[in-house]
């Protein structure tokens, strides 16, 4: 990525949907692996991230175990401040009621779910409606991260949840126009459209421990989800990743990467500030 940007400052109000919260002072918890052992940030990290991006908003996760407190998360929310942070919960499908609730007060608006990780995450795809039929009365999302392969052949069982659905990395459609042809572009944007769903412009982390795509594959995705359901989009630096423990972000480069996914200017504001005012309850944004 370059190093310097060429997109305007971002405009006011402008959120990151996903800063990954990994905070040394809270100490490892027992529980299936969901990342490897990640680069460690605190809420000043976060915060000095947002002053370089010039966000003012932040969606934060604790992704690192399944059936953790969230203690990383609701502590992140509390430190950058409540009114500009919400926070994504990583949870056991059998979360008990008095824990959501403490969870909601605490800034929480969605689960996280993963069904792909190969460090045996718990959850299997049928205890997913269950959990979705729970969270919906607090107005929480499904956060779901599969991969393309996965969305589409359990369509039929995402088409069936009652709460919204975020999918994850832009729905993990393989890189340059062969994702474009895959049967989970249509499914996707079918649920976009009605309304049913959301879906994350994440910026590609390095992934040097997979062998990600490289930034440039991404365009041609990224600007097929803009043109099929702006309203439906928000935008996250997915900053610090797990795969990313020796490359420093590059956060003007994480701009350059969104100019050129949405060269427009107007629907950069939507995506940056109105979409996710929306979807995880912000305020809106003051002119």
């Amino acid at each position: 990525m370059n190093a310097h940007a060429s997109m305007p400052a971002m405009p006011p109000g402008a959120c990151d949907a996903h800063l990954h919260v990994f905070d040394p002072r809270f100490p490892e918890l027992a529980g299936p692996m969901l990342t490897a052992t990640p680069q460690r940030a605190t809420a000043a990290d976060y915060r000095a991230l947002q002053e370089r991006m010039g966000t003012t908003r932040a969606v934060v996760v604790q992704p690192r175990v399944y059936g953790s407190d969230n203690r990383c998360t609701l502590d992140a929310i509390a430190q950058l401040g409540a009114a500009d942070t919400r926070g994504i919960a990583v949870v056991q499908p059998d979360v008990d009621e008095a824990t959501l609730e403490a969870l909601h007060a605490g800034g929480i608006r969605g689960v996280r779910m993963t069904l792909h990780a190969a460090a045996g995450a718990p959850t299997r795809i049928e205890m997913l409606e269950p959990l979705a039929a729970r969270i919906h009365p607090f107005g929480w999302h499904l956060q779901l991260h599969l991969q393309a392969d996965q969305i589409a052949g359990h369509a039929r069982a995402i088409g069936r949840l009652p709460c919204p659905v975020v999918f994850d990395h832009l729905a993990r459609l393989p890189p340059g126009r062969v994702g474009l042809a895959h049967p989970a572009f249509d499914f996707v944007r079918g649920m976009l459209q009605d309304g049913r769903a959301w879906l994350k412009l994440s910026g590609p982390y390095l992934n040097t421990l997979e062998g990600g795509p490289g930034f440039a594959d991404t365009v041609a995705v990224a600007q097929a989800w803009v043109a099929a359901a702006p309203d439906r989009l928000v935008w996250g630096s997915d900053w610090p990743h797990a795969t990313e423990q020796a490359h420093p972000p590059d956060t003007l480069g994480l701009c350059d990467l969104l100019a050129a996914w949405v060269p427009d200017a107007q629907l950069r504001q939507r995506i940056l500030v109105d979409n996710p005012a929306a979807l995880y309850g912000f305020a809106p944004a003051q002119p």
